[in-house]
């Protein structure tokens, strides 16, 4: 990351934000099964939705639908990527 952009974790983005996805964090099973889900440094996913009590949250990653809870998305470390 470079010195403009502060820690931002994909939990925090909002509906229709795209991000880049920089680290994954936690234990190394969540590790693991985020990996496998493609869910990859470098990757781009936009926040499809969040369900209505905000959790769990719908991505799009690689062309297809993922849903995380909240806290596994809050492992997950981002970079924006500009819209349009």
């Amino acid at each position: 990351m470079n010195a403009t952009s502060p820690d931002l974790r994909l939990s925090q983005l909002r509906e229709g934000q795209s991000a880049r996805i920089l680290r994954v964090g936690g234990s190394s099973v969540l590790r693991r099964r985020i990996f496998e889900m493609g869910i990859v440094k470098g990757a781009e996913i936009t926040v499809e939705k969040y369900a209505p009590l905000r959790d769990p949250l719908e991505i799009v990653v690689k062309g297809y639908h993922l849903s995380l809870r909240v806290e596994e998305a809050a492992q997950i470390m981002v970079e924006r990527v500009p819209q349009g």
